[in-house]
């Protein structure tokens, strides 16, 4: 087989089965691990896959930088954060990541819901100085450009110094066996300061993410509390976090896994 025809297979088999492991490729085309392995490097140089060992996942759109990721899935953003805003209650304290997502659920909290929202994102900061009775409080620290938001030290220790009800935090990949992962490791170490601030914490994921991933884990699902996803329901990387106990909110109403009422409780 040439190169050509199997970087074509290789490609084919991850947009199909969600991952790629080496060996067993390499057992089904009749040639080395190695030359398996040199093709995706080349894929992954190329931003067409993200290496894992022995193998290869989905690379998440989500990496790109922030004015791009605005135009990823935005309906699916959209449905994302109208089921993540439900969750918030009257009176409690939210702690809201960065990025498209989360800035989204900032748009669409109730103006009459009064609650506490902790950011370390400047643009969500701005978006809910309209808020007629939301109280807002910054976390400070050097502004990662690429999602707009504090990281670093400064960043870590003013999150250790205040705590939520609940977390609503973003990731760039959400995968059953690579956990939940983003592409910057100082963002990474920020979003597991401020999930372990939170006694409840959710990922957001819209549907581009599931199955995804990046290079640096954040967290491994048994340090959340669920996955809130617009993703379908019947989607095999779904219905395998199901299967392993991960509550997962949908936006389909009629999904039998979604395992909370619509009421957010």
């Amino acid at each position: 087989m040439l190169a050509a025809e199997r970087r074509d297979h290789l490609l084919s088999l991850l947009a199909r089965e969600g991952k790629i492991v080496a060996k067993n490729v390499a057992s089904d085309l009749g040639i080395s691990e190695d030359s398996v392995r040199r093709d995706l490097r080349d894929l992954a140089a190329e931003g067409l896959c993200h290496r894992v060992y022995g193998g290869a996942l989905p690379v998440s759109p989500a990496v790109a930088d922030y004015a791009a990721r605005k135009t990823v899935t935005p309906d699916g953003k959209r449905k994302v954060a109208a089921r993540a805003a439900a969750l918030v209650r009257p009176g409690s304290a939210l702690i809201l990541d960065g990025g498209t997502t989360a800035l989204a659920v900032a748009h669409l909290l109730p103006p009459d819901l009064a609650c506490t929202v902790i950011t370390h994102s400047p643009t969500i900061a701005a978006a809910l100085l309209d808020h007629p009775v939301a109280e807002v409080f910054l976390l400070g620290g050097r502004i990662f450009k690429h999602s707009a938001v504090a990281c670093g030290a400064a960043a870590v220790e003013a999150a250790q110094n205040v705590s939520a009800d609940l977390c609503l935090l973003g990731v760039t990949g959400a995968h059953p066996e690579a956990g939940l992962t983003t592409g910057d490791a100082e963002e990474a170490a920020m979003k597991r300061a401020l999930a372990a601030r939170a006694a409840d914490t959710y990922i957001l994921a819209s549907s581009e993410k599931i199955g995804a991933a990046s290079r640096f884990r954040v967290l491994p699902w048994e340090d959340v509390n669920g996955l809130i996803t617009d993703a379908d329901p019947r989607h095999a990387v779904v219905e395998e976090l199901v299967a392993r106990g991960v509550e997962v909110l949908t936006t389909d109403p009629s999904d039998p896994s979604d395992q909370s009422d619509q009421s957010g409780n």
